[in-house]
């Protein structure tokens, strides 16, 4: 959901820039008048000398009594909207329970903090690997899986890989009795510092 909200957000806010950029570019270089075109008659900038705000618009409101409040709420719900979107974008959410089918019209509740420990300590005792994170996102019907991976310098990236999804992957879909599993992996190498021999 986060992500189409987030297309949606830059989209419209790409096409307001847009529009009110290229209006604002055919007034500024008076294309109206030398292509033969007119502005719609409410727009303020239709001229290479013309302002956007006049100062009479600049100056209208502020005697009224409702007029700071307003401006002041305008900019709070703003900014709280601002807000609310980066920390939506930091933080994911992490998935707290799976349920599981025992197969005999029961069902259990399997934590998802134990199911990434267990994929974690498993992915971290393959042959190469040196630490490994692993956290569970999506729904309770349809978990996705975030792991990162460092190697050590010997290790093969591709073995590494084919390992942890025949190995602990697998282990983790048979045991939270998930058909599907969908993962994200970011592999990184340990880096060692160069020591002076000598």
């Amino acid at each position: 959901m986060l992500r189409g909200v987030n297309r949606v957000l830059v989209g419209a806010a790409g096409v307001v820039l847009a529009g009110v950029g290229v209006a604002v570019l055919a007034g500024a270089f008076d294309l109206q008048r030398r292509w033969g075109f007119t502005l719609p008659s409410g727009w303020p900038f239709d001229g290479p000398r013309d302002v956007l705000l006049s100062r009479a618009a600049r100056t209208k409101w502020r005697g009224a009594g409702w007029w700071w409040p307003a401006v002041i709420a305008g900019l709070g719900a703003v900014v709280l909207l601002a807000l609310w979107w980066l920390l939506a974008q930091v933080r994911r959410r992490r998935l707290r329970e799976l349920v599981v089918d025992c197969g005999d019209g029961e069902e259990a509740v399997l934590r998802g903090r134990a199911l990434e420990e267990a994929v974690c300590a498993e992915a971290e005792a393959l042959e190469g690997v040196e630490r490994a994170f692993v956290a569970l996102e999506g729904r309770r019907g349809a978990p996705e899986a975030r792991v990162g991976l460092t190697l050590a310098p010997h290790a093969s990236p591709a073995v590494a890989l084919s390992r942890l999804d025949g190995e602990a992957l697998e282990h983790a879909r048979v045991s939270a009795g998930v058909g599907r599993l969908a993962v994200s992996v970011r592999v990184r190498a340990v880096r060692h510092r160069a020591e002076r021999v000598g």
